[in-house]
């Protein structure tokens, strides 16, 4: 892809990721048209200077590369291939790229199905959260056609910072589920030691301290202790939307029969998550499960 103010870039879903990203891709010279759900985020990447259109079908008549950031599999489903969808509108050419995280054979279907119609599609899941959103700093996992995925990278080098081609199609999102295993397990890992901390008697602050500064350190300890700490549970990346990415695990899991005793246990904390009506809430959260169990609050 020549040059970025050549290329047209269309934006599906600008939630709390997704606005970021678009916001992110028109400071550095793309032409963007978006569509989303509700109208507020529309409204204000409009006011910078986005087009914004009524439905996937006319993003897809209006750009070179479709992005779609949605919540789950369905709502890739409905904006990608039904009524009004970026199918009604594509042409060959166009290349769709599904930035959200769902499940390598959702991924597949969706290749060949636009395939069909002389469409690209790639499958790329990003982690990083809302900070990485903001500051552009995502890592981005791709999975599809490597002549796809060159051409592509100038657009993810636009949202991203650490940008890998895994292979075949289905591949960035199976890719993504062992990132979500992981970031789940350590969110596990971060709520236990602050509940075993703090039942000890030691100062949150410094156990924080000590704890990201060897080898207990990870990302969840370093950006998701603080607030746990702090008992902010807003979020940079809902308890529901983890859960989701979870099912798609043990899904996975059960297809390839492996044991993930780690994963089912988180899997499980957060359907209790749910059941408290928290899914809204940051994965954080789950230290008020924890804390149910213990009868005794982290502090």
């Amino acid at each position: 892809m020549s040059g970025k103010s050549s290329v047209r870039i269309g934006f599906i879903g600008v939630g709390i990721m997704g606005k970021q990203m678009a916001s992110n891709l028109m400071k550095k010279g793309y032409r963007l048209t978006v569509y989303n759900r509700s109208k507020k985020p529309v409204e204000e990447l409009h006011s910078l200077g986005a087009d914004a259109v009524d439905s996937p079908m006319e993003v897809a008549k209006n750009s070179d590369v479709v992005i779609d950031m949605v919540t789950d599999a369905p709502d890739v489903e409905a904006v990608l291939l039904g009524e009004k969808g970026v199918l009604e509108g594509a042409r060959p050419g166009l290349t769709v790229i599904d930035m959200s995280t769902n499940s390598p054979e959702i991924a597949r279907s969706i290749f060949s199905k636009l395939g069909n119609k002389g469409v690209d599609f790639l499958d790329a899941p990003v982690t990083g959260g809302d900070k990485g959103a903001r500051e552009g700093t995502l890592t981005i996992m791709v999975g599809g056609k490597r002549e796809a995925f060159d051409r592509c990278r100038p657009v993810f080098e636009g949202v991203g910072k650490e940008i890998v081609y895994m292979g075949d199609s289905g591949s960035g999102q199976a890719m993504k589920l062992c990132n979500q295993t992981a970031v789940a397990i350590h969110t596990l890992a971060t709520c236990e030691s602050l509940l075993l901390a703090s039942s000890a008697g030691l100062n949150l602050k410094d156990v924080l301290r000590v704890l990201t500064s060897g080898a207990a350190n990870s990302w969840n300890l370093t950006n998701l202790g603080p607030k746990v700490v702090a008992r902010d549970y807003e979020p940079g990346f809902k308890a529901a939307h983890l859960l989701k990415d979870l099912r798609y695990v043990i899904q996975l899991s059960e297809k390839n029969r492996i044991a993930l005793p780690g994963s089912s246990t988180v899997y499980q904390l957060f359907n209790s998550i749910m059941a408290e009506n928290d899914g809204e809430r940051g994965t954080q959260i789950l230290a008020k499960i924890l804390e149910k169990l213990a009868s005794r609050e982290i502090k």
